[in-house]
């Protein structure tokens, strides 16, 4: 249980540190464009789509990992019960979770189970900070009229 822990704070560590990052860098990028206010937005969302695509992989890759190597869980189809054991299939269950679509039709079993509500909640806030990015940069650039 232990390693599970160590496993699942690595991940959401990573996946905020890659967040920071990306926000940080378009935070300087974005002012030094020379191009119409709204395509410095374009940029903006493009930039943090790219980092939440990035996240979601890294999540993925941690399923994986952990379904392949150890026996913390694993991924099992709904219906049928047959587990998953490869990475797109991992992908698609981490899009899924961070997203917080939940489907259902891929249920994670054993301490995996923590680790989708870690990144579900992860996801949550990662989304809700790149709201709140875009919105103050947005008012950057509006008028005050």
């Amino acid at each position: 249980m232990l390693i599970a822990y160590f496993i699942n704070s690595a991940l959401v560590a990573m996946a905020v540190m890659i967040h920071y990052e990306m926000l940080y860098r378009l935070s300087r990028l974005m002012p030094m464009l020379v191009i119409k206010h709204r395509y410095r937005l374009v940029v903006g969302i493009v930039g943090a789509l790219i980092a939440h695509i990035a996240e979601i992989w890294v999540f993925a890759f941690g399923y994986y990992l952990l379904i392949r190597f150890t026996s913390l869980g694993s991924l099992t189809v709904f219906n049928s019960g047959e587990t998953i054991h490869n990475v797109m299939d991992c992908v698609y269950y981490s899009f899924v979770t961070y997203t917080t679509l939940g489907f259902g039709d891929l249920i994670p079993t054993g301490t995996l189970r923590f680790l989708t509500g870690l990144e579900s909640l992860t996801g949550l806030v990662l989304i809700t900070w790149t709201a709140s990015f875009m919105y103050f940069e947005m008012q950057k650039y509006w008028d005050n009229q």
